[in-house]
């Protein structure tokens, strides 16, 4: 399972609907992030791919404090 967090909205795809395995590199990810949002994958550069040790893959932007 993906998990996405993105501007503000929170949804769920299987990895099969984008087209990434496991071994599915970050930057490939985003990419065939961004061609399902319909998005430059630009948009997604300051997000953070974390990789589940259940499998399950979760896609949110970087947390900033301070």
């Amino acid at each position: 399972m993906v998990h996405v967090r993105f501007e503000g909205r929170s949804f769920d795809l299987a990895e099969n609907t984008l087209g990434i395995t496991r071994q599915t590199s970050d930057t490939a990810v985003k990419e065939r992030l961004g061609q399902h949002l319909d998005i430059s994958q630009d948009r997604l550069n300051d997000y953070v791919i974390d990789r589940r040790p259940s499998g399950d893959v979760i896609i949110r932007p970087e947390a900033v404090y301070g």
